[in-house]
């Protein structure tokens, strides 16, 4: 695209000419927060799911109850290469993220220039979505580079219909179809926007797009065998967790649920521009030379209209639809940098997005402060950060300080009745055995592929609970059971005090117990549950 000319973005392109200087600024800017990044994620001890998707490294397979596979595998090179600590298990993400944040600048270099790139890489590094999912070990950051990935190499694909990019864009299609099962939105929206734009609804007449699809299904294929094998347990659990399992109805909270988290990933300034972009460009379209703000588009807000749709039938969780703004970040930053409006711009606009930037930066910057060193004094039940981040190396002492004291230690296991509590307990007991989750009275979860009543049978167990009067339930599995030992967590005092601070987050209790009986599996209480398939 000549940058000189933009009927629809007359300000968002480089007059300067300033280049290769400012795709290095943001390339540094990128670098040095990934730095940052590796360097935070060893501030703070793992969450339940991040132990989870550890656990699932030690377990490689072509794929999991609750998810695919790539995020163990990632894991299981980044421990095999620097060992089993928290920035092990983090750096696949950080990554992954980087490399996403890599790609969106390229997008904008290509098509929007280089003063919108370097915006896009400042923008990307302050919202708190890139900053959590370029940190915490989860599938999102995984998922983000191939969104970016495949987004960038398609638009290639699109402008020139050459062999290259839709090679590439099906290459990194299979790598986000093995990260998470909501890539196949992708490939959708890219579809749709062919479909809807006459100038590029050729390329259905070729061959490219069709290879494209298909070596993304090869690469993704050991996943569907995997599944047929367990019964398609992935694909009902997505489907149980997207309300398939509920009776139809509608749900206000939900939607305004739903929406206040979107705020949250973003903050309120970044979500309302991404939101006018979105606008922007549905009300004036796109001429022919500016194909690129549709496509861009198409590959962000289908997304986010489908899981505020979703959201009035069943709850929505917050990062199910931020790969919506993975490229919208671009589209947003295109239309509303302070650069792109140049000096004689609005005052307006450029506060507008002075403020974005500060407000954004500020928003990330105290939650992730928030994280490992309180600053505000919030009620223990909204301190998510405690609840999933403290404790759990104190709990990991004591947990081996009982086993130790158990009379046949060769025969005995450690258990929780979630996989939350079991993935911790691997990771901060001494040792990082492996945990047993007992399903018996909670949910079916991916160690019910790993062990079976008859491999446990006869065996002691020293088990964590969060409830001190459970002898009588864990008497249904042991044939003898311990009175419990209580531990007790706390968080630190924030640097805002006030009168009537708890610190105490929970109480875990440890139990002590001998001979089981068996019962490891779910015992479902409704047999038309859409997870009983396969439930023996």
């Amino acid at each position: 695209m000549n940058d000189s000319y933009n009927p629809i973005l007359p300000d968002c392109i480089d007059k300067n000419n300033l280049g290769f200087k400012y795709l290095w600024f943001a390339c540094l800017l990128i670098g040095g927060c990934t730095i940052l990044r590796m360097l935070y994620g060893q501030a703070f001890l793992l969450t339940p799911d991040e132990t989870n998707y550890w656990q699932w490294s030690r377990h490689l397979d072509w794929g999991y109850y609750d998810q695919t596979p790539m995020i163990a595998w990632a894991i299981r090179l980044s421990t095999l290469l620097f060992g089993h600590n928290e920035l092990s298990v983090r750096l696949p993400s950080i990554l992954s993220m980087a490399v996403a944040s890599v790609y969106l600048v390229g997008m904008a270099w290509k098509w929007f220039g280089a003063r919108v790139a370097w915006q896009t890489a400042l923008i990307s590094q302050t919202i708190f979505f890139f900053n959590v999912g370029g940190i915490l070990a989860t599938a999102d950051g995984l998922q983000g580079a191939s969104w970016a990935a495949v987004s960038y190499h398609s638009a290639c694909a699109l402008e020139k219909n050459q062999w290259r990019p839709w090679i590439l864009s099906g290459l990194w299609l299979g790598i986000g179809l093995l990260s998470k099962y909501s890539m196949v939105l992708l490939p959708a929206c890219v579809f749709g926007f062919v479909l809807f734009s006459p100038s590029h609804r050729y390329v259905l007449k070729r061959w490219q797009p069709y290879v494209a699809s298909a070596i993304a299904i090869v690469i993704f294929s050991p996943v569907i065998f995997w599944n047929a094998g367990h019964h398609w347990n992935s694909f009902r659990h997505v489907a149980y967790i997207g309300g398939a399992s509920q009776p139809f109805s509608l749900h206000r909270n939900y939607f305004f649920e739903f929406l206040g988290s979107q705020v949250g990933l973003l903050s309120p300034l970044v979500f309302g521009l991404i939101v006018a972009s979105w606008i922007r460009t549905s009300r004036r379209g796109c001429p022919r030379s500016s194909w690129i703000c549709k496509f861009i588009c198409f590959t962000s807000f289908p997304v986010f209209a489908l899981f505020s749709l979703l959201s009035l039938h069943t709850r929505v969780y917050a990062n199910w639809s931020g790969m919506a703004y993975i490229t919208a970040v671009v589209s947003g930053t295109a239309f509303w940098s302070i650069k792109g409006q140049g000096r004689t711009g609005p005052y307006r606009l450029r506060m507008i997005w002075h403020w974005t930037l500060y407000t954004s930066a500020a928003f990330s910057l105290i939650i992730l402060i928030q994280v490992i060193r309180p600053i505000f004094p919030l009620p223990v039940h909204f301190d998510r950060a405690a609840h999933e981040t403290i404790g759990w190396d104190l709990l990991g002492e004591k947990v081996t300080s009982v086993f130790s004291k158990m009379p046949h230690q060769q025969r005995t296991f450690v258990f929780g009745l979630s996989y939350q509590d079991a993935s911790e307990l691997a990771f901060y007991t001494e040792g990082q055995p492996f945990t047993v989750s007992i399903n018996r009275w909670n949910r079916p979860n991916v160690y019910d592929d790993w062990w079976q009543d008859e491999e446990l049978i006869g065996m002691d167990g020293v088990g964590v609970l969060h409830d001190g009067g459970s002898v009588k339930r864990l008497s249904e599995v042991f044939e003898r059971v311990d009175s419990p030992i209580a531990l007790s967590i706390h968080r630190p005092a924030p640097l805002v005090n006030r009168p009537g601070w708890v610190s105490k987050v929970r109480t875990f209790y440890i139990y002590p117990c001998y001979g089981f009986k068996g019962g490891l599996r779910w015992r479902p209480r409704d047999r038309q549950d859409i997870r009983v398939i396969g439930i023996h």
